[in-house]
C-alpha cells in the first residue's frame, strides 16, 4: 500500500496513559462517518497497518485511538508524530457542490496540447493563486489552477482538462 492509494484523516499527536491508547489530531472532515477496522501508519517511508480495536472522537479534530498490540506507553511511543491513512476506497464521495479544486488531488492532468502531465500530486494555496504540482518528465511542475486553464473536469473518470500557458513547460524542462 503506497500513499497514493490512500487518504491521509490526520495524525498521532502523543500517548496518553499508559496502556497504548493515542491522542490523534484529525484533519479530515467527516472521518467519524467512516467505518473502518484498519489504519495505515506512516513510518519510515511505508505505510504499515494496524488493527483499530477503538476509537472515540472528543470534538471537531481530537480523537483517542486504540491499536490492537500497542498496549503500552513505549510502543504508542514510536507511533507519535506519524501520519494516519485510510484506503482511497473508503474516502466519501463529494457532492458535485462541495467539490474544490483542492479536491483535484490524485486527478490526471492532460494538456491540450502536450497530452498527459501526470497525476497532480499536490494543489497549494497562495495569496494571488491555487497551484497544482505534477510530475512531467520525472520533473515537477506547478501550473495555476484558474478558469483560463481548466478547460474541463470529468469527476466521474477523475481528470482535468488544461491549456497551460505557451512556453510553461519549457521553463522546468529545460
Amino acid at each position: 500500500m503506497t500513499t497514493e492509494d490512500c487518504f491521509r484523516i490526520g495524525s498521532i499527536l502523543k500517548p496518553k496513559g499508559l496502556k497504548g491508547e493515542l491522542h490523534i489530531y484529525v484533519d479530515f472532515d467527516g472521518v467519524e462517518n467512516i467505518k473502518f477496522k484498519t489504519v495505515f501508519i506512516e513510518t519510515a517511508g511505508k505505510l504499515v497497518p494496524y488493527f483499530v480495536a477503538s476509537i472515540k472522537y472528543l470534538q471537531k479534530n481530537a480523537a483517542y485511538l486504540f491499536l490492537e498490540d500497542v498496549d503500552t506507553i513505549e510502543k504508542a511511543s514510536t507511533l507519535a508524530k506519524k501520519d494516519i491513512y485510510l484506503p482511497n476506497k473508503l474516502k466519501p464521495k463529494k457532492k458535485e457542490a462541495e467539490f474544490t479544486l483542492f479536491d483535484l488531488v490524485g486527478f490526471t492532468a492532460i494538456d491540450d496540447y502536450e497530452g498527459e502531465l501526470g497525476k497532480i500530486t499536490d494543489v497549494q494555496e497562495y495569496p494571488q493563486q491555487i497551484l497544482a504540482t505534477v510530475t512531467y518528465k520525472n520533473c515537477e511542475v506547478l501550473f495555476p489552477l484558474n478558469e483560463e486553464i481548466i478547460k474541463g473536469i470529468d469527476v466521474v473518470k477523475e481528470i482535468v482538462r488544461v491549456d497551460l500557458p505557451e512556453g510553461l513547460l519549457d521553463i522546468y524542462l529545460d
